[in-house]
């Protein structure tokens, strides 16, 4: 069955290099490898949701300025519709700039993220919960989640959000929220600890959690219930936008799948993006 998925947040252009080490003051270093593509939670959640059989659309601010045609061919060849908060705006898109260790897998990251191409909820497309049947939000366009979150809510569309880190508003959307997706870098206020983290998002009436930790185990909680899910060994070649990839793996799951299942199999599809470099080359692999 093709689902449809609105996914809300950040658009951005990554540059990728692949090097021996993240560059030390005044250090230049020549890349062994190199690849451009849009990236963002919400983006690389949404191309991996479409790469599974699915319709995905990412809401978030393009923009006109030419360098943002790189964005728009990458999410057109992996079929992913964009709404643009803000058509007109004809500054450059958000820029990150990212090295990956090439032993390692580990990845340094430098960008603005969305703090300069914030918008309002009046930016919000009529009727952009059309034929919907899941949202997820990154929390990279607080006030247009806030909404969004409220209006599938009420028309009972599952909401997930990809907690990535903390970030300034998500107490106003975890309300209206039935998957919680975090990594072990998400401590809302007053939380230092996983279990402080499981209570007050429990507490806020969210069904599900979970609270990822790289290669090791996802912790959850289900209606209650805690427990663990193994995550696939592997060689990472590259760590880079492998949350990301998790979430959009988990949105198409949870369609059709138990909570655990969908945590189970999304892990699986994130474990094969980090043997390759960059965050589409896995797509490539038959």
């Amino acid at each position: 069955m093709t689902n449809h998925s609105l996914f809300v947040g950040l658009v951005t252009l990554d540059l990728i290099y692949l090097a021996e080490s993240a560059p030390k003051n005044n250090q230049k270093l020549v890349a062994t490898d190199y690849t451009v593509a849009a990236g963002g939670p919400a983006t690389n959640a949404a191309v991996t949701f479409s790469y599974l059989g699915n319709h995905a659309k990412v809401l978030g601010v393009v923009g006109s300025h030419p360098m943002t045609q790189l964005i728009r061919s990458d999410l057109t060849k992996y079929q992913v519709a964009i709404a643009d908060l803000d058509p007109t705006i004809n500054t450059p898109p958000p820029v990150s700039s990212i090295i990956v260790t090439q032993a390692t897998g580990e990845r340094a990251v430098i960008s603005i993220n969305a703090v300069k191409t914030q918008v309002s909820s009046d930016s919000i497309p009529p009727d952009i919960l059309h034929n919907i049947d899941i949202v997820l939000i990154d929390g990279h366009q607080m006030t247009v989640g806030y909404v969004i979150a409220q209006m599938a809510k009420a028309s009972r569309i599952p909401v997930v959000i990809d907690g990535g880190s903390w970030k300034p508003g998500f107490d106003q959307i975890l309300p209206f929220v039935d998957y919680a997706i975090c990594s072990a870098n998400f401590y809302p206020p007053k939380c230092s600890s996983s279990g402080e983290v499981f209570a007050y998002l429990h507490n806020l009436g969210i069904p599900h959690i979970a609270i990822t930790h790289g290669e090791k185990p996802i912790e959850y909680l289900s209606y209650g219930e805690r427990g663990t899910v193994i995550v696939p060994k592997i060689t990472a070649v590259d760590t880079l936008g492998a949350g990301d990839i998790f979430h959009g793996a988990f949105c198409h799951y949870i369609l059709q799948e138990s909570f655990t299942k969908a945590l189970e199999y999304a892990a699986k599809i994130a474990a094969d993006a980090c043997r390759l470099f960059g965050t589409r080359r896995w797509m490539d692999v038959k």
